[in-house]
C-alpha cells in the first residue's frame, strides 16, 4: 500500500465524485479514481511554461502519456465532500517529467498513482524548455530525483505470452483530440479483460462478481485507433488465497500497443482456473 501525507505535496485540488465514478459496490472504482487523478493533473498550473507556449516560442509539440499507475487503497463515496487530490512531481527527465499523486477523502488516503509523460515534436522528442523545468522544479516533492521505473520485458509483447484473450472493438466515445483511443479510456479496457477472464473461469451465468483490478500500472506502447479491432491477452502471473496479479497486454493482429500489470481479488475464482492453462 503506497499511503503519503499532506504535507508532501505542493499542490492540491478539490474533487466532486460523480454517478460515473462509482463501481458496482457503490464506492469510487479504480478507474474512477484514475479520472480523479487526470482531473487534478489537468487543473494543475504551470503559468511559465503557459506564457512561453503563448507567446509561440515553443513550436508544434504534442503531451503523450508514456505510462500511468492508479491504486485504489479504501473507499470513497459520493457522500464524501471533503475530497482532495495531491499532486506534486516526482522526476523530471530530458523530454519527460512523473507525477506523484494522493487523493484523500472521509479523512483518510483513497487512492494513489503517478503518471509520466512526454513531449514529443514532429522529430521526435523534445528536450523540455527552461520554462517548464523552473514550473516542475516549484512542484517537486522532496526527494523527487529517482529514476524513471524500468518497463516489462520484451515478452510481454508476444501473443505466445498468454493464455487468454479477449476481443474488444473501439468505440467513437474512445477518441480523444488527438485522434486516437484516449489513454483512460485503454484503462477501461484492461477491466473488460479482466471481467470476460472472470467470466470464463467462473462458467456460470447471471451477473459475473465485481473482482475489477484495485491497481494497474500501464505502459503505453503504440497508438491505439479507431476504428479498429483489438484483443487483450490476459495472464494470471500468481495468486493467493485473498488476490490474483494479471499480466495484460493490447494487440492489433501481432502488435503490442499497450501493456499493463493489474492487482484484485480473488473471490470465488478456483485455483485450476488460475492456473497455466487459464479458464477451463
Amino acid at each position: 500500500m503506497n499511503t503519503s501525507s499532506y504535507s508532501e505535496f505542493p499542490a492540491q485540488c478539490d474533487i466532486r465524485a460523480r454517478q460515473g465514478d462509482l463501481g458496482r459496490d457503490g464506492s469510487v472504482s479504480t478507474i474512477g479514481m484514475a479520472r480523479w487523478l487526470e482531473d487534478a493533473r489537468i487543473r494543475l498550473k504551470m503559468p511559465q511554461f503557459e506564457r512561453f507556449v503563448d507567446a509561440g516560442e515553443f513550436g508544434s509539440h504534442q503531451i503523450i502519456f508514456v505510462g500511468q499507475s492508479v491504486e485504489k487503497l479504501a473507499p470513497a463515496y459520493l457522500t464524501d465532500t471533503d475530497a482532495q487530490v495531491h499532486t506534486g512531481i516526482r522526476r523530471i527527465g530530458r523530454s519527460s517529467f512523473t507525477y506523484q499523486q494522493a487523493a484523500f477523502a472521509g479523512g483518510k488516503q483513497v487512492g494513489s498513482g503517478a503518471a509520466t509523460v512526454l513531449h514529443l515534436g514532429p522529430a521526435g522528442p523534445l528536450a523540455l524548455p527552461d520554462e517548464l523545468i523552473a514550473d516542475l522544479t516549484e512542484l517537486s516533492l522532496p526527494d523527487s530525483s529517482e529514476t524513471a521505473a524500468s518497463r516489462p520485458g520484451t515478452e510481454r509483447q508476444q501473443r505466445d505470452y498468454y493464455a487468454f484473450f479477449a476481443p474488444l472493438r473501439a468505440r467513437i466515445g474512445d477518441v480523444d483530440g488527438n485522434q486516437h483511443v484516449n489513454y483512460l479510456a485503454l484503462a477501461t479496457w484492461y477491466d473488460e479483460a479482466v471481467a470476460a477472464f472472470t467470466a470464463a473461469a467462473i462458467g456460470e451465468g447471471g451477473l459475473v462478481p465485481d473482482l475489477s483490478p484495485s491497481s494497474y500500472r500501464i505502459d503505453y506502447l503504440g497508438e491505439v485507433t479507431y476504428p479498429g479491432d483489438y484483443e487483450i491477452g490476459v495472464l494470471v502471473r500468481s495468486f493467493d488465497a485473498d488476490s490474483v496479479r494479471y499480466e495484460l497486454g493490447i494487440f492489433r493482429g501481432s502488435s503490442c500497443l499497450g501493456i499493463a500489470d493489474a492487482s484484485g481479488a480473488r473471490g470465488v475464482l478456483s485455483a485450476r482456473s488460475l492456473g497455466p492453462g487459464g479458464p477451463c
